[in-house]
């Protein structure tokens, strides 16, 4: 939401808004957004107001904008209607790596010189959530959450996995999958991962990225400290050895894709080779935030299985000592419908803090809340308080590692506690 209004206001356009927290609102009012804590009348004296599909379609708000006529627009239609404004656009799916993959593009495209924007749903280090230099190439990440991936008509779609996620939203794993094919299917390129059932699935052009075999895949892969680098294979062919700044091997799979998806865009190897190892990460994506008790702390926006299980493997490699976790449940229904996979993965953690649920969009439920996941998780703790937090870290130490996981407040928690 804040990347869109980013961009309205880069086209001359007077933006105003509200949310129930401002705390990471500075950058937008200083680009002359003006903004309130929630609650307020003052956004019918726009043109139109814009929601996000976490806001109830009951809210105060809405109602009143309705009341008096004014076009309500969910933000995936408006990205749609503003991708639009550009030659070609990429955009990005999947359930994981949507943010990473997405700004690694930005970074590749920078250091081509394209004329490009970039839609980014977390925080580059290099970009911020929105950079805008020309209006050549539109890249954006293209959210499942409601099917709003299926507003846009991008030239070249990238499906980075297609993992069971928001599932409250389909009638099961299947009709996801199917969302996700259509997806892919209606831009003229298609970046899937090989050996998938999506890539046997697909017609019309394709590139595939992955393991051996794949158009655009990593061999000769080497891991130090926890950063990865490996010899980019194009169709066979070694273009040249890429060294990644960022954590976690998953990492070599979201720059895989990045590279394809550049490729079919015309970029040249050396561009692609170059912008991938300027990459220098986005926030809460094991980022480290600093020492508690000698430990290193780091952050992480892991709130699916698979995210949790390629976190917590990164972060053994990179730990001298023992391995502290922390993680945050991010809604009921994930963590009712995930509910083995999510105790699969946890129970791989011999230091575990399961926190209290961050709702969002939801209401409480029993069966999907954090008090429920930690009593399955033979040993973890659980905690509702962040004192809870600060009494399980306090044996932490010299050579530990500190890890808090989720897309919660869990994070402006830990930047609390750590600093």
């Amino acid at each position: 939401m804040s990347a869109l209004a980013a961009y309205a206001l880069s086209l001359g356009k007077r933006v105003g808004g509200s949310d129930r927290d401002l705390s990471e609102s500075g950058r937008l009012k200083s680009i002359g957004a003006a903004l309130n804590c929630g609650g307020t009348r003052a956004l019918v004296g726009y043109d139109a107001v814009v929601y996000t599909d976490a806001v109830a379609w009951n809210d105060e708000e809405l109602r009143l904008a309705r009341t008096v006529g004014k076009p309500v627009i969910s933000r995936g239609k408006l990205l749609a209607e503003m991708s639009k404004n550009f030659r070609r656009t990429l955009a990005v799916c999947g359930c994981h790596g949507k943010t990473t993959c997405t700004a690694m593009l930005a970074s590749v495209f920078f250091c081509a010189g394209k004329r490009f924007a970039a839609h980014i749903g977390g925080y580059s280090k290099q970009f911020s959530n929105f950079f805008y230099n020309g209006n050549d190439i539109f890249v954006t990440e293209a959210c499942e959450y409601k099917k709003n991936f299926l507003h846009l008509d991008p030239d070249i779609a990238v499906v980075l996995n297609t993992d069971a996620d928001h599932l409250e939203c389909y009638r099961g794993a299947g009709e996801l999958e199917e969302c996700y094919l259509r997806f892919a299917s209606r831009a003229q390129t298609a970046v899937v991962p090989y050996g998938s059932g999506l890539a046997a699935s697909l017609g019309g052009e394709k590139v595939t990225f992955g393991g051996e075999g794949a158009d655009f895949a990593a061999v000769e892969e080497r891991c130090t400290g926890g950063r990865s680098s490996f010899v980019l294979s194009v169709r066979g062919r070694r273009a040249g050895r890429v060294c990644l700044s960022v954590y976690g091997a998953h990492n070599v799979l979201n720059a895989l894709a990045a590279a394809a998806a550049a490729a079919a865009e015309g970029i040249g190897e050396g561009d692609i080779i170059s912008g991938l190892e300027h990459f220098t990460g986005t926030a809460r994506r094991m980022e480290r935030i600093g020492r508690l008790h000698g430990a290193e702390c780091f952050a992480d926006y892991a709130h699916h299985p698979a995210e949790i299980a390629a976190a917590v493997k990164t972060a053994r490699k990179m730990a001298e000592g023992r391995l502290y976790v922390v993680f945050q449940p991010h809604t009921y229904s994930r963590t009712k419908n995930l509910f083995g996979e999510f105790v699969a993965a946890l129970s791989l953690v011999e230091r575990l803090l399961v926190y209290r649920t961050f709702a969002a969009r939801e209401y409480f439920d029993g069966e999907g809340s954090a008090l429920s996941l930690a009593a399955a998780v033979r040993g973890a703790a659980y905690g509702d308080r962040a004192e809870d937090i600060s009494e399980f870290a306090s044996s932490a130490g010299e050579g530990d590692i500190l890890l808090f996981l989720g897309a919660g407040d869990i994070y402006r928690i830990a930047k609390g506690i750590v600093s």
